[in-house]
């Protein structure tokens, strides 16, 4: 590539050293790609400049020492996964604009953005307009797009990472391959800080997958992470929980001491959980606020400002800010719990000082003993460089559906031409004719099951071929409808007579079947049905068969997994861990077996007049969920009485009244071809998934004109679709679609598969007389729900202690060094 000095034009040359700054070198070479007529993917650490990275050339074309600039319409697309982070790109991109005098109107658009400007937009457009992915594809279904978007030169995806491997990257990856037939002259940038395989994003990026067309630039390297585990001063690492209560005096101290501090949580209750401890030692009362998202725009936008203008000394957020706005006061970012991935880390601890040549200051708060291995692996693998993420998978047919749709919206279309399109896109390269037939079908007609239904009917062949709307209305009902994020709803937890319990989430209500048992509210309930998002029970005498109803956690990564399960086996290394931990491990060794990374331990034991068994799979929450599920379900029907199952991302515990003499049958592989079909088939998992496949796929409305029909409504129509299906047509696009879902998204299929396939020849069984060290975690979830807010703690924590005495305890005729 051309020398930095040749290819910076001296306008941007000349701004940059009157800032004091330097082009980085990263910073030249995606100049370099653009001008070499390459497509360029970008992985550079946060506070690189990425984003000025990527509208260099954007910049460098309106330079007129390069010539005339560009004429009037859209030259480039600025697309990212959050709103907010196009505003405030916006705000960042409209300065060096003003301040070289450069001739470049800089816009947004998005769901936020008035009608009459989206209008005037489509109209006279600027030459940047920054939006998202599902504002996009809504463009593109205008009849005006095809002139819209023909001077467009330049797509720049800011964060790949968040939302390239799911259905947003599946609805992007099909707006690129339209916006690449009308301007054949575009090209595409990504850009990423915390990419684990910039190979796949660069195939994923790259037309046809011509991954040689991908330019892959790395960053310069900046200063690396100060990554340090905060331990209690006086106590030991706690053995159970993860809320890290124990830690917030220091944490507040911490506070206290820099200029402001980001703290992260991974769900909504833990944000406001630790934001109420906060404020109950805040004896300075330094300003502190909360960011998540269930809170209002409005209030979110108010904590923004606060925090943009300095006002606030510490702000506990969640993954609400993981891709945030360039706060460069923040000195200190602190991760509550367990960081479930390096990569995740990583771009959390970005958030502090945002300054390549300093830097960033985090403190990782572990909340239990596995905690802080996990903690450890995370912070070995950033110190080490090492990343992770989540792999590709095929593209969604409910997607693809919609994006027919737009197509169709904006003119009509051949198939065979729309077809090479989507099949130019990683995602969809797998689609053949048979396929393609089917999805076809489904837009115009909803199926064979539906199309005696004019209501089903949105496209039609013509005449020459080619497919057009059936009607014009069907533009209007898409464009009101399209997108990717389906809503996630409460159900109502109801006695038959009408008497409310509450609200669960419908992810944990959607993984039961009527006669299953669960705790809430202080009660052990029997499902007696669900239906339009009401859970019936009635008070039950049986003991809770699943006493977890939490709410959707962030998945342990398989890189971090890996890592924990290399330490627990990696006796020398155990050195570095406090006393309490090292113990916890030596005694754990000497009564028991480690969880290496090539066994499957499982160890069964009595306690309390049961029977219990430990399955230690590394496989998250999920997944050990999913699995609990499945094996006391073959419990049952092998006559071993389970009372019920319990899981945290490492392992899952399950106890019954008669004893597990071998495991091994209850992990065959064929569990996931005979019980998890049955249990998907009759949970209300099948029926969650196909209503979001069938929103998605514009099968079922959510608005109409004046109107947004309830989640209650959607349900109905669409579990009546479902049945009607189920019985008439069982191999329906939006079928598959929901199984694929189900299957992938969410049970963690795969991994899933993977456990049961090491089952068949690793796994390790260890027959124990009393609870085993490492068991106690996973054991004082037990009865957690059972106890009334604020309690909870405190009582468990006499649990822990109990447990942890009788599993740590040695008899006084044996040593852990003398055996």
């Amino acid at each position: 590539m051309a020398q930095r000095a040749s290819i910076v034009p001296p306008e941007i040359a000349g701004w940059f050293a009157g800032r004091g700054w330097r082009v980085r070198r990263h910073q030249a070479e995606m100049l370099a790609a653009s001008d070499a007529g390459h497509h360029a993917m970008l992985v550079a650490d946060t506070g690189a400049g990425k984003t000025l990275a990527g509208f260099l050339p954007t910049l460098a074309a309106f330079c007129s020492s390069r010539g005339a600039p560009p004429g009037d319409g859209i030259h480039t697309l600025y697309v990212s996964p959050l709103k907010a982070l196009a505003h405030d790109v916006q705000r960042n991109l409209v300065t060096p604009v003003e301040e070289m005098g450069l001739p470049i109107r800089v816009e947004t658009r998005s769901g936020d953005t008035p009608s009459d400007r989206k209008r005037r937009q489509r109209e006279k457009p600027p030459h940047v307009l920054l939006t998202t992915p599902e504002s996009l594809s809504l463009l593109l279904s205008y009849p005006e797009s095809f002139t819209l978007f023909a001077s467009l030169r330049r797509v720049v995806i800011d964060e790949v990472h968040a939302f390239a491997t799911g259905k947003r990257g599946d609805l992007l990856a099909l707006a690129l391959s339209r916006l690449q037939a009308i301007a054949p002259r575009m090209q595409r940038a990504a850009l990423s800080a915390t990419v684990a395989n910039p190979q796949g994003f660069r195939e994923w990026l790259a037309p046809w997958g011509d991954i040689d067309s991908v330019a892959l630039v790395e960053g310069e390297e900046g200063a690396p992470p100060e990554v340090e585990i905060l331990l209690p001063i006086e106590e030991r690492v706690p053995w159970g929980g993860h809320a890290g209560r124990w830690a917030i005096p220091q944490l507040y101290q911490a506070i206290r001491q820099n200029r402001t501090t980001l703290v992260f949580t991974n769900t909504r209750f833990l944000a406001e959980y630790i934001f109420q401890m906060l404020w109950e030692v805040n004896e300075d009362t330094l300003p502190i606020g909360i960011h998540h998202g269930s809170l209002s725009k409005e209030a979110r936008r108010k904590v923004e400002g606060a925090m943009a203008r300095g006002e606030l000394r510490a702000l506990v957020a969640t993954a609400s800010l993981d891709l945030g706005v360039d706060w460069g006061d923040i000195d200190l970012v602190v991760q509550m719990g367990a960081p479930k991935g390096s990569s995740r880390l990583l771009q959390r601890i970005g958030r502090a000082n945002h300054r390549l040549d300093q830097p960033s200051r985090a403190i990782l708060v572990p909340g239990n003993r596995f905690e802080f291995l996990e903690a450890t692996a995370a912070k070995d693998a950033v110190d080490e460089g090492q990343r992770d993420g989540e792999d590709f998978r095929p593209g969604g047919l409910d997607v693809l559906a919609q994006h027919v749709m737009a197509c169709a919206c904006a003119a009509p279309f051949n198939e065979e031409e729309l077809l090479r399109e989507v099949r130019s896109t990683l995602a969809y390269a797998w689609v053949d004719a048979a396929v393609w037939e089917r999805v076809l079908a489904f837009v115009a007609t909803g199926g064979y099951a539906l199309k005696a239904y004019d209501k089903f009917r949105r496209i039609v062949r013509t005449s020459d071929g080619s497919w057009r709307l059936a009607h014009p209305e069907h533009a209007a009902r898409h464009r009101l409808n399209a997108g990717i994020i389906v809503d996630s709803e409460m159900l109502d937890v109801r006695f038959r007579n009408g008497r409310s319990l509450g609200k669960v989430e419908e992810r944990f209500a959607a993984s039961l079947t009527p006669g299953d048992t669960f705790q809430f509210a202080g009660l052990n309930l029997e499902v007696e049905r669900i239906k339009d998002m009401e859970l019936t029970v009635r008070a039950s005498s049986k003991a809770a068969m699943i006493p977890s109803y939490g709410g959707q956690r962030l998945p342990l990564t398989t890189h971090l997994a890996t890592r924990v399960r290399q330490m627990l086996v990696d006796r020398a290394g155990w050195a570095r861990f406090p006393d309490d931990v090292r113990e916890w491990l030596e005694v754990q060794d000497w009564r028991s077996q480690m969880p290496g990374p090539e066994t499957l331990l499982v160890e069964t034991f009595p306690h309390a007049r049961k029977h219990y068994a430990v399955f230690y799979t590394f496989i998250g929450w999920n997944a050990n969920q999913s699995l609990g599920m499945l094996i006391t379900k073959r419990m049952e029907d092998r006559g071993l009485m389970p009372l019920g199952f319990n899981a945290n991302d490492y392992c899952l515990a399950v106890w019954s009244l008669k004893p597990i003499p071998d495991p091994a049958p209850l992990l065959s592989p064929d569990i996931l071809q005979d019980e998890f079909v049955e249990w998907v088939q009759n949970s209300h998992l099948l029926r969650r998934a196909f209503r979001e496949v069938a929103v998605i796929g514009g099968l079922v409305e959510r608005q109409h004109p004046g109107k947004r029909k309830t989640g209650k409504q959607v349900t109905f129509s669409t579990d009546l679709i479902y049945d009607v299906l189920r019985k008439y047509e069982p191999d329906h696009v939006l079928l598959e679609a929901a199984w694929a879902d189900a299957r992938v998204l969410m049970t963690d299929i795969g991994r899933l598969g993977d456990l049961l396939d090491k089952a068949s020849d690793q796994l390790l069984h260890v027959e124990l007389e009393r609870v085993s060290p490492l068991a106690v975690p996973v054991m004082t979830l037990i009865g957690r729900e059972r106890l009334p807010e604020g309690a909870a703690d405190d009582v468990l924590l006499l649990e822990a202690e109990g447990l942890a005495a009788e599993a740590m305890r040695v008899e006084e005729t044996a040593s852990i060094e003398g055996d």
